[in-house]
């Protein structure tokens, strides 16, 4: 049963053309225009970038051995033969769902643990859907009241935690797991998705403070179990994305009280989930093997691909009514370095590779076609713009590039000015993103794909007038500029040591070196400066955002207040963003709501916390023989959804 909501889900904007005309008005810093396309596609980001000749050799190797493996005649489920194998780009931290917020974790956890709710893999507009439930929530009146009526005979994957028994998932599993964010001891970056919305959960999240002991057996008006299968949540107020938080990993990935409670220094090794995948072995940081969870339920591949969209209606075709998952065995390799990752897909030695390395773009997908070479062998290319954004912040809170004064503003607009997107794109990222015009990714309720503005221009001469108006001067002649009272000016940007992050580091030194502000760059490898990041400890760190959810609220959580040292790394605090953030969430996707993603996006440019990057459009690679890739937007427990061709497989690497 698939449930629509009042207020669709959009995975592209909802402002139509002229629906904006030009009412968007950020001062000095903002206009509207009629901008020419990104230029690595026709029609921008509203449109899927396949070329003809590629979409017709797509269908055509699906249609050659879709008769052979009919799935009206074929049931094919976990096949301990099939293994897929492919690479990270960095390396995990750990596998606590309450521990970890990064994008590569939350992908293993995401085929380990369920969530009540998931989307629908090839639904576009993105569309929710009943996963651990009977059907969708039923909702108050009000908004704030959601019943959840979880189905029997789910059970969690085998572990000696449950002493040798078959250990079903109850309603008790999801209170408990919400819970554990709430908990001190956890100190859960994911803590924002909640805190502030369920009823009756602040004087546990304080009692637990003063005691250092949270007790999760304490009754809370928030969480009422009415029977077995039956959890009612109450809200504070009424909140429209709530149903999405019932689909994120990172806020309602079910966790079962007993494994948490007999691993508590070491739960990060041991994810125990209902998903169709369980954690077989771990090298940190080098080697991840998920292996088929034999205790998933009976499950069938479903999905409601746009009719328009002629791969992802061949994808239905081809697996529509397969059980799920059909790959035995995953193994996943953190791989760094852009060269050995590329090499490793191109001698068939990993299957896919998520997201072609920007130095390999032109070699791969020259002009935005597949290359002959790979298109001769069958390689599949899927194309589409992220829901994400990149941007480097500035620490908030530290001296140097902190605070909120006239004279800080102004150096962190400067620094902003003087830094080179075009030439990171052009040059860095081979044109396979566009600059960034607001903290909001594409596709997310609130993005406005005609909005630009002047305030991220590359525009050393402004910036070097900014510095000198506001006293940051080189009073010792060495080259550089010092702070207005004459102590040292020097930036210290983190980045990783990879050959990637190297080339943003000359980058980072060849603009600032342009308007007379020294860099120094502290490298350390990314779990370790994520650690320091939520301690707030670095002084600046470009990162990438990708949207937990299809709305612009899952992008400015990144700079609420109160989720500094959680999502809000740049620790930025603005009274009035926080006031309109907190009443956009009471408010129903619409004109009232995007005016006041508009007004939030205002306060953001005059701030500076960030230097805004680029929204990247992403490329995937895959070989022939696997069958079923698509980028979701949002939902990343999709290696369910994949297939293997064996005999494709052992004939083509030969």
């Amino acid at each position: 049963m698939t449930y629509r909501l009042a207020h669709p889900l959009r995975a592209t904007p909802p402002f139509e053309k002229g629906g904006l005309g030009g009412i968007v008005d950020c001062g000095d810093y903002a206009t509207i225009d009629n901008p020419p396309n990104p230029p690595f596609s026709k029609g921008g980001f509203k449109q899927l970038f396949v070329t003809t000749a590629w979409l017709v050799c797509f269908m055509a190797f699906f249609a050659t051995f879709a008769t052979a493996q009919s799935p009206a005649t074929t049931i094919l489920h976990a096949d301990p033969n099939k293994v897929l194998r492919y690479a990270f780009e960095v390396a995990e931290t750990g596998f606590d769902p309450a521990q970890i917020s990064d994008w590569y974790s939350s992908i293993i956890n995401e085929q380990i643990f369920d969530t009540p709710l998931h989307y629908d893999y090839l639904a576009r507009p993105v569309k929710l859907k009943p996963n651990l439930l009977e059907a969708m929530p039923e909702i108050s009146a009000d908004g704030t009241i959601y019943t959840l009526r979880f189905r029997k005979g789910i059970y969690f994957a085998d572990d000696p935690a449950f002493g040798g028994k078959k250990r079903e998932l109850i309603a008790a599993d999801l209170a408990y797991t919400m819970k554990r964010l709430y908990d001190p001891k956890v100190k859960s970056p994911n803590l924002y998705f909640l805190d502030g919305k369920i009823a009756g959960m602040e004087p546990l999240k304080k009692k637990a403070k003063d005691s250092g002991q949270f007790d999760y057996d304490m009754e809370s008006e928030g969480f009422v179990i009415k029977d077995r299968y039956t959890l009612i949540i109450k809200l504070v107020n009424a909140d429209y994305n709530f149903l999405y938080l019932l689909a994120s990993v990172n806020s309602a990935a079910i966790v079962a009280r007993e494994v948490i409670e007999k691993y508590p220094d070491d739960v990060m090794a041991h994810p125990v989930g209902t998903g169709p995948y369980q954690l077989t072995a771990w090298k940190r940081s080098s080697r991840i093997v998920l292996e088929a969870n034999p205790n998933f339920r009976e499950t069938y591949f479903d999905a409601e691909p746009p009719a328009d969209d002629a791969i992802k209606q061949v994808i239905s075709a081809k697996l529509k009514g397969r059980r799920l998952p059909m790959i035995g065995r995953i193994e996943i390799y953190p791989v760094e370095e852009e060269q050995p990752r590329w090499l490793a897909f191109l001698n068939k030695e990993h299957d896919f590779i998520d997201r072609v390395p920007n130095d390999f773009s032109n070699h791969a997908f020259p002009g935005n076609k597949l290359a002959g070479y790979l298109s001769k062998v069958g390689v599949q290319m899927d194309r589409q713009p992220g829901l994400e954004v990149t941007y480097a912040y500035f620490g908030m809170e530290n001296p140097v590039v902190g605070g909120y004064t006239p004279d800080k503003i102004a150096l962190r607009r400067a620094i902003v000015l003087g830094y080179n997107t075009l030439e990171e794109i052009r040059i860095i990222r081979k044109n396979q993103a566009v600059p960034a015009q607001s903290p909001v990714g594409p596709g997310a309720f609130g993005f406005e794909d005609n909005f630009r503005t002047t305030a991220n221009d590359y525009d050393p001469s402004r910036a070097r007038g900014l510095l000198d108006m506001f006293g940051y001067v080189d009073r010792d002649s060495d080259g550089y500029r010092e702070n207005p009272d004459g102590t040292k000016l020097e930036l210290e940007l983190a980045t990783t040591p990879t050959q990637r992050d190297k080339q943003f580091d000359e980058l980072w030194k060849k603009s600032m070196d342009a308007i007379g502000i020294k860099v120094r760059i502290k490298k350390a490898r990314w779990p370790d400066l994520l650690k320091e990041s939520r301690a707030g400890k670095l002084m600046m760190w470009q990162l990438g955002w990708g949207g937990p959810y299809p709305d612009a609220e899952a992008f400015f959580v990144m700079l609420y207040g109160p989720n500094s040292g959680q999502a809000n790394h740049a620790r930025f605090k603005n009274a009035e963003f926080d006031r309109l953030f907190e009443k956009a969430r009471g408010t129903p996707q619409g004109p009232e709501r995007a005016s006041i993603y508009r007004e939030m996006n205002r306060i953001f440019l005059v701030n500076a916390p960030w230097k805004l990057g680029g929204n990247r459009l992403l490329t995937d690679l895959s070989h022939p023989w696997v069958i079923g890739h698509t980028r979701h937007p949002v939902h990343r427990a999709t290696l369910r959804y994949l297939d293997i061709d064996l005999d494709m497989q052992s004939k083509l690497k030969k």
